[in-house]
Parts: C-alpha cells; structure tokens; sequence
C-alpha cells in the first residue's frame, strides 16, 4: 500500500504568501525524510485560500532537494489549458525530477475559478475528456498529432521533448465516484484519487467505493488496457496525536475555521449539512469528519480505519492524506511521524517479525524457557503484560 499527501494548499489570506509556500515545500522534504511514496498539489486562481496557481513549479523546485519522492499534480485543471502545453510541461518536469512526475487530472470544481474562466458548467467534462485524448496522444506520439474536437483542436503538433518514464509518464484523475471520471481512468489506464466523502444520499451517476474499482477494471478490459488496485488511491484527512482527546483538540479549532472556507465558496457536503440533511451546524468538524471519513486519533485509530476502508474498497491501492494546517507546523509534522512509524509499517509488513520475536520472548519467559540468572528474588522484574498493539505498549 501507497502512502501519500494531497496539497491544496489551504493558507490564511492574511498571511505571508511566501512564507506559506516556503513551508509547503518544507512539508515535501520532510514527507520524503519520513519514506512516504508521493506528494500532490493541486491548481487554484481564485478564492484567496487554495493559492497555487503552477503545482509544476512547486513540484519543481521541490525536486532540488527531494530527490525520491514521486511528484503528482492534483490536479491541473485541463479546461483552462490548452493541452499542448499542459503536455509539454509535465514532459518537462519528469525530465527535471528524473522520471517522478505524475500528471493529475480533472475538470475544477472550484466555483470561483470556473466564474474567473468564464466556462459554463456543463462544458467542463467534455473539454476535460478532449484534452486528455490529445495529452495521451501526444505523449505517446513520436509523430505529429491532429485531433479534431467540439473544444480542442490542433494540427500537426508534436512534442519535441517526450517524458523520461517510458512509453509515457502516468496520469492520474481525480474522482467523487462520477461514472464519467471512472469511465477516463479506465480507458487511459490511468491512477485513480477517490474521494472518501460518502454523501448523506446517493448521488446520482455515481459509484459507492466499493464499486468503483471493478468498473474501471471493466472499462479497461473494453480498450485493451491493464490496470492494477496499485493505481488507486483513497483521499481524506488525517490528523494523529498521542491519544484521541488529543488529536481533536489539536484539529478541532483549524477544522472549523477550514469548514468555513469550504461553505463560503459552496463546497459540496458542507450545503448538505446547511440544507439540515446531518444537523444544523454546517461548520461542525465531527459532522464533516463521519461523511468524509477523517482519521482524528491514534496511530491504532488510523490502522483500524485504515483496514475498514482497504475491506469496503475490496482493496485500495493506497491512502491519500489531504494536508492542511489546522494548528503550528511541529504538530503536523508530529502526527506525520506518528503516521510513519507506526501506521505504514503495519500495513507493508515491516514489524511483523519484530512482534512475533516479542511474543515468541514473552511466552518462553512466561514458560520459564529463557536462561535464568542469579538475582535477589525481590529484583526479578515482572513479566510485562502482553498486547497486540505495540503503540499503546511503547
């Protein structure tokens, strides 16, 4: 299983801006310190909160220093490119990092940026699904490309720089469970960032968790496409501490503060909870945490949700951790260290021989099998009471 960080990012905007992208890319090294998999950032215009405007020159300059970590965007949002250069960037950039960039996808869904743009709504799916036939063809293309589109089209273009991956670095697309999104993942074999949000009601043309996968298997099979469960990704919030009461103290304040930015610009689940569907706080942060599935606890909290996501997915690929900074950077770096000493390790099998040699050492000392040596009686110490969990022991 992947482990990885979603960025928006989500700064005051009565900060520093420049102080807010330097700790952004201080968080990608750190992440890399710590051995998780990928770091994605996402693109934003307007609203005065989500403030990159280039994930790829984020991304880059990020590259100097982490020279592991894979690097994604999530996501460019390809109605406001064109895509021959959304191509020829992220071509460039997987030259830059050696062959680590990713490109995620997707239509926006920042109400802000759609108005800036002037795109009408029911445009943007289908000029997103034309830039990514032309990006994949031109990708894979070592010939010139034409494509002729209700929204897009080019002639004769060819990239003069293709990515360092070969064929053709990944793409990736973000989803709610929208068939449509689904049907692109599995026609372009592409990484698949879900969404764990889980509306009060079932939202028409889309798909529960556990369906999604199988459907994008079915629609890879149908274009001659292979994909794996490795591809997928499950995104939500994470935020651990060393108990419960801790980590929600430490969340709670931030969280709502962020719920507020996300009801001003009509985010989807916090009108659900405005309209009366959970309660009447909109802004409350256990209400968003039960429908976005958030993880706010220990590292056994996250283990055991973790496992209860991976059982309804049928298998996920991989967890997403959206950031944020919902209290001072040394906590959430605390919770990323938590997160990586105890939580990734348990799901790669990293400690599985570790804690049965404890076990094997405590049933020998229990059953008097280990050596004995001389001592007082009084000095004998006890024999430490065993539990599964090694965190809440250590």
């Amino acid at each position: 299983m992947k482990f990885s960080f979603f960025m928006m990012p989500l700064h005051l905007p009565s900060e520093n801006p420049s102080l807010a992208f330097d700790r952004d890319i201080d968080l990608i090294n750190y992440a890399e310190e710590l051995g998780y998999d990928e770091f994605w950032i996402g693109e934003h215009h307007s609203g005065g909160w989500e403030t990159i405007p280039a994930p790829e020159m984020v991304l880059a300059k990020a590259s100097a220093t982490a020279k592991n970590i894979r690097l994604g965007t999530s996501v460019v949002s390809l109605p406001f490119h064109h895509p021959f250069h959304v191509a020829e960037r992220i071509a460039f950039l997987d030259h830059l990092t050696r062959g680590r960039a990713i490109l995620g996808v997707g239509q926006s869904n920042l109400p802000p940026d759609i108005k800036l743009f002037n795109i009408p709504v029911g445009d943007l799916r289908m000029m997103m699904a034309e830039s990514v036939e032309i990006i994949v063809k031109l990708l894979e293309s070592p010939e010139p490309v034409s494509y002729e589109g209700k929204y897009w089209t080019i002639k004769d273009m060819v990239l003069q720089l293709r990515s360092y991956q070969t064929p053709r670095l990944p793409l990736a697309i973000a989803t709610t469970g929208s068939r449509f999104n689904l049907e692109l993942a599995g026609k372009h074999g592409m990484i698949l960032l879900s969404s764990l949000y889980k509306a009060p009601e079932p939202v028409p043309g889309t798909l529960s968790l556990g369906e999604q996968w199988p459907f994008v298997e079915e629609v890879a099979r149908k274009h001659g496409k292979t994909v794996t469960r490795d591809q997928w990704r499950g995104a939500t919030y994470i935020h651990l501490a060393d108990t419960r009461e801790k980590a929600w103290e430490e969340a709670g304040p931030g969280a709502r503060r962020d719920q507020g930015y996300f009801a001003g610009i009509g985010a989807r689940g916090t009108q659900d909870h405005a309209a009366g569907k959970e309660q009447a706080d909109p802004l409350d942060p256990h209400t968003a945490a039960r429908s976005g599935r958030w993880i706010i606890g220990t590292p056994d909290d996250a283990i055991k949700e973790i496992e209860a996501i991976n059982r309804e997915a049928n298998g996920i690929g991989g967890i997403m951790m959206t950031t944020h900074e919902w209290m001072p950077q040394q906590k959430i770096k605390y919770s990323m260290e938590l997160f990586a000493r105890y939580v990734i390790p348990h799901f790669r099998g990293h400690t599985n021989e570790l804690k049965s040699s404890w076990e094997r050492t405590l049933a020998d000392r229990a059953a008097g099998k280990l050596p004995a040596f001389s001592a007082p009686p009084s000095a004998t110490p006890p024999v430490p009471q065993h539990k599964s969990n090694l965190y809440t022991n250590r």
